[in-house]
């Protein structure tokens, strides 16, 4: 599979980051978005293997964005989103998406959702839930060497 990714929409309150302003500013770079939410039980679960990711291939060029779309009211709320941000240890950039309109952009219709983009900004891979761990890093290291 491969196609343009699509663009960031209404993305507000950098976690962990600067803000990232757009997919064309990562040009020449691996990016793993993953679609989650702090109450998730199978977001919950996929945490851990994305701090790992970051942590092996973050001096690498790549780049890992949890975008938090709320499904319910009070997890709305920034000082909630960054309370369970630090209580998982995520260290990388989250950021919110609080009108989902980067999860319309991308047509994703799950929690948790993960989409590689490569260097060229295309989607190579997507995957929806928990699972296919060793597959995602795979992906990204082949990527990677690309």
């Amino acid at each position: 599979m491969k196609k343009k990714a699509p663009e960031f929409k209404g993305l507000k309150n950098w976690i962990n980051s600067d803000p990232i302003e757009s997919i064309e500013d990562l040009k020449g770079k691996v990016v793993l978005i993953d679609f989650w939410t702090y109450s998730c039980i199978n977001c919950i679960r996929t945490l851990g293997h994305n701090q790992s990711l970051w942590e092996k291939y973050q001096d690498d060029d790549f780049v890992l964005i949890g975008i938090h779309a709320p499904e319910f009211s009070f997890e709305h709320h920034l000082e909630n989103v960054k309370r369970e941000v630090a209580s998982y240890g995520l260290t990388y950039p989250v950021v919110q998406d609080n009108e989902f309109e980067t999860w319309y952009n991308y047509k994703n219709r799950y929690w948790p959702a993960v989409y590689i983009i490569d260097k060229q900004g295309d989607v190579r891979f997507t995957h929806f839930g928990e699972g296919k761990y060793q597959e995602i890093d795979e992906v990204v290291k082949v990527l990677l060497e690309e």
